[in-house]
């Protein structure tokens, strides 16, 4: 999945972005964030390049292309795990802080007796906006745009949100951080946002 690869040149990463929300898109600038995260997207203005050569000057094995690739099948595989209420799935993935963010939403959902149905129609960006290096941590904030169908549904099937037939244009804003010492090639989801 994503950042740097094995010795022998192949991957060992797994990539695991992670929803923030019922993905309502409707930019309400909602943010989930650990205490010492990187500056947001509304900070950012210096471009990633700087942070990247940190980041592989500090992990010889971290390659921006091959974490992208990574960065977006996760961002599917947490999409989908979110919807279904997969908080096993959701775990490996997630820092502490956005774990519990999402599931209280799932919880949340369950106890109303809803179902969210997200059909992930296509990711028509996926760029790096940020990278840093703090102490042996690299941080790499993404910028997804998708375009999903999001409807949530009560115990008797009706529609209480969203519209089946409708694609909705969404923007993420995700950061991932990774210990470069580590042997441990995953990233974790440290942060995520919706811009407003």
């Amino acid at each position: 999945p994503f950042g740097s690869r094995g010795a022998d040149g192949g991957s060992e990463d797994k990539v695991i972005p992670l929803p923030d929300r019922a993905r309502s898109g409707d930019g309400d600038g909602d943010e989930v964030a650990t205490p010492n995260s990187p500056p947001r997207a509304a900070t950012l203005g210096d471009g990633p390049e700087v942070g990247l050569t940190q980041i592989q000057l500090a992990d010889k094995n971290f390659d921006k292309d091959h974490f992208l690739a990574g960065a977006r099948a996760a961002f599917e595989m947490v999409l989908n795990a979110y919807a279904a209420g997969d908080t096993k799935a959701l775990r490996p993935l997630l820092s502490n802080d956005v774990y519990e963010n999402f599931a209280g939403a799932i919880a949340e959902r369950a106890k109303a007796g809803h179902t969210l149905e997200t059909t992930l129609v296509g990711i028509t960006e996926a760029a790096i906006v940020d990278a840093e290096l703090q102490n042996k941590t690299a941080f790499i904030t993404v910028k997804f745009v998708s375009e999903q169908v999001n409807v949530v549904r009560d115990k008797d099937g009706n529609v209480v949100e969203g519209d089946p037939n409708q694609v909705t244009r969404i923007t993420d804003i995700w950061t991932f951080a990774r210990n470069t010492r580590s042997r441990d090639p995953n990233w974790t989801l440290v942060a995520t946002q919706s811009p407003s």
